[in-house]
């Protein structure tokens, strides 16, 4: 059980740092407003969603030494014979599937081109775009699906590890909200925590959301299980999120349109994702075929 202890250990310590650090870096930032006033002007939440971000950084490593994956082969990230193949094709599938949905948004008039669009900075709007999916894939796939995933699989079989992990992975995108009134002091952080995650109790309203990323989370680790490699999620969600970066900037939701079906400009909370999710998953499931484990020289290699 150390792999599923060593887990919650690590998630109760980036919750608590976050809301114990963030007080003194708001302070700080506020002393420091005369040469930094961009910083000082910041909204105290993220603070405390920066300052979780780091400690989830930091305590990755000693995550990874207490769970037995302080290898990149253990974390999917080597081994494989075609690491960029992977990866291409992993990223040519998410960026197929929004770009599906998001066609269908603009052919019903769900959504419109931006109209305001203009010139000189497209590239570094695409080069921004390109480096945040790259990034934000890389982290997310080492986290949750090498990390997390690959932890809790050890403790339990794969599909209810698949299940918690998803679960972690969907939570942690509603953790951005929660806002504090008033002079900040020390205990601000746990405030902003807790009206975090006030919007669970309102599940009706987030329910499209935080069904559609479950189901995201899940995708993923399927395509980690399956290929032993986490280069195909790593393409798949980089994939996604250009797409999904692309869609909120290219296209305004029309007035008349049905947010509930079409979501917003994040797409993802809105019910018309889920179908095409589900078809996916399944896809992916007969696409991929299981790993065969085989004995070579007393070894188990897949």
């Amino acid at each position: 059980m150390r792999p599923l202890r060593a887990v919650l250990i690590y998630v109760a310590a980036v919750l608590l740092c976050g809301a114990l650090v963030a007080p003194c870096v708001y302070q700080f930032a506020q002393a420091v407003s005369e040469t930094f006033p961009g910083l000082a002007r910041q909204p105290f939440h993220r603070f405390v969603n920066r300052t979780m971000l780091v400690a989830a950084l930091i305590g990755l490593w000693p995550l990874l030494r207490a769970t037995g994956l302080n290898s990149p082969a253990a974390l999917g990230l080597a081994g494989h014979p075609r690491p960029l193949a992977m990866i291409c094709s992993g990223a040519a599938l998410g960026s197929g599937t929004v770009l599906a949905v998001a066609s269908l948004a603009l052919v019903t008039g769900a959504r419109t081109l931006e109209p305001s669009l203009a010139g000189t900075a497209w590239v570094l709007k695409l080069a921004g775009i390109t480096a945040t999916a790259a990034v934000v894939a890389v982290l997310e796939e080492t986290l949750f699906r090498g990390a997390l995933f690959g932890a809790l699989r050890k403790v339990w079989h794969w599909w209810f590890a698949l299940v918690v992990s998803s679960l972690l992975f969907a939570t942690a995108h509603f953790v951005q909200s929660g806002r504090v009134q008033g002079p900040i002091g020390w205990l601000s952080g746990f405030v902003v925590l807790g009206h975090m995650f006030e919007g669970f109790l309102q599940f009706k309203r987030i329910a499209p959301m935080l069904i559609n990323l479950w189901l995201v989370g899940a995708i993923l680790c399927l395509g980690f299980q399956r290929t032993g490699s986490l280069h195909f999620p790593i393409g798949l969600h980089a994939g996604w999120v250009f797409m999904l970066k692309l869609y909120g900037w290219l296209t305004v939701q029309a007035e008349h349109a049905n947010t509930a079906l079409w979501g917003t400009r994040k797409l993802v909370d809105g019910w018309v994702v889920l179908p095409v999710l589900i078809v996916l998953y399944i896809v992916l499931v007969r696409v991929l075929r299981p790993q065969v484990q085989k004995k070579t020289y007393g070894q188990i290699v897949f």
